[in-house]
């Protein structure tokens, strides 16, 4: 098996383990509820890792610790209840959409201004009750009620005809999150195809510290998750409250993704550059160059992750419904295995229009791949730029 199409299948089998988040993320808000998904998805990380070599059962170890952790606390955790009987937030959520295609026809509502008596809340006194926004006005109808909708008690006569407004704001927020998060898939692609790239080059460059060790390949890349955590601790620390004494206000999550979108467009352009350098140092027949010098753009990955990784993770829980928080912290997951998919999808798309990346990269054009998603960073970025000002824009949110 060529160098390359290992690292494809790398990048499927990696894409397909973040997606395993996300069916936990949904059986903890449709089902179980997050402490019992969390209990048992430990159990079995631990089952799975045991009776395997040093490296698995080191993992068990940590898996078994975690566990006896988690259950130590579990009387301090606060309960709450699981959805139950056909209340899964997704079907709720599922019922707008489909409420409002059955009820197209509602001419009257073009043209007649609805008042709040018009609409469904939930057959609840709501002090604080809103017309729903003009936004996204189509979906509106689903919560409007119409000859039918309501048994004589108040109840929902016919569920899939007609949601509670709550379950329409929410829909709209859901669709509002969903533009950024489709921004951040191109973010995370870049990133996916530099990870495995960045050990193909490793390979052709002097991995040696002194006279007796020799880096392994595979662990360069542990240098963003380094630089990451340290980075972290800085911008918390450091950046975030001298933004607040110089600039005023706060770091607000979306300005946090903005400079992640930066910082990676700028690792990427460092990779060219160095990739350049090497494959010029190679024509001249010069000593190997030192694999050290992939630290400059491993760093700024590093540092991109500290700044949008927890500027997602905070848009997403503030945004998104409370019946989908769960939900929420799994979203990034979906974002980077959607990202190792795609970056598979680029690299046999560029094997097959270029001869940039040969099994040999000592006779490739590594450097323009980097120059590509250079330019794919800039595009994606501008399309982040236009989602967060249209985000903005709405008035709810």
């Amino acid at each position: 098996m060529n160098s390359i199409t290992a690292t494809q299948i790398s990048n499927v089998a990696y894409g397909f383990l973040c997606f395993i988040p996300i069916v936990g993320a949904i059986l903890a808000d449709s089902f179980f509820g997050s402490f019992n998904v969390v209990l048992l998805s430990s159990c079995v990380s631990l089952l799975d890792n045991v009776s395997w070599g040093l490296g698995f059962g080191i993992s068990a170890v940590a898996n078994l610790m975690a566990l006896a952790i988690l259950l130590v606390g579990f009387g301090f955790y606060r309960r709450l209840d699981v959805p139950r009987g056909g209340r899964s937030p997704f079907l709720e959520l599922a019922r707008v959409p489909i409420a409002a295609l059955r009820k197209w026809w509602t001419s009257h509502y073009s043209h007649v201004s609805c008042g709040i008596g018009d609409y469904y809340y939930g057959g609840r006194h709501c002090l604080h009750a809103v017309i729903p926004e003009k936004r996204l006005r189509f979906f509106n109808r689903a919560a409007l009620i119409t000859e039918g909708d309501l048994a004589p008690d108040g109840t929902i006569a016919k569920s899939w005809r007609i949601c509670t407004v709550q379950q329409l704001q929410d829909f709209k927020a859901l669709i509002g999150v969903l533009s950024i998060w489709s921004s951040c898939i191109l973010l995370s692609t870049p990133i996916a195809i530099q990870n495995n790239l960045t050990i193909l080059q490793a390979l052709t460059m002097d991995r040696h510290l002194g006279p007796h060790f020799k880096i392994p390949s595979s662990s360069m890349v542990v240098v963003v998750q380094i630089s990451a955590a340290i980075f972290l601790i800085l911008i918390d620390g450091v950046l975030v409250p001298a933004w607040r004494k110089l600039i005023g206000g706060s770091l607000t999550p979306l300005r946090r993704v903005g400079a992640g979108h930066v910082f990676v467009a700028l690792a990427m352009m460092i990779s060219a550059l160095i990739e350049s350098k090497r494959l010029h140092q190679l024509e001249r027949e010069e000593v190997g160059m030192s694999a050290l010098w992939l630290f400059p753009q491993l760093v700024m990955v590093g540092i991109g992750e500290a700044l949008y990784f927890p500027g997602l993770t905070a848009f997403y829980y503030k945004k998104l419904p409370e019946s989908l928080k769960s939900i929420s912290a799994a979203m990034i997951s979906m974002d980077i295995g959607i990202a190792y998919f795609l970056s598979t999808v680029i690299i046999d798309f560029v094997r097959k229009v270029t001869d940039w990346l040969p099994d040999d990269l000592n006779h490739g054009g590594l450097n323009y791949v980097y120059w590509m998603l250079v330019l794919l960073g800039v595009i994606n970025f501008g399309y982040f730029l236009l989602c967060s000002m249209l985000y903005k824009k709405i008035p709810t949110l």
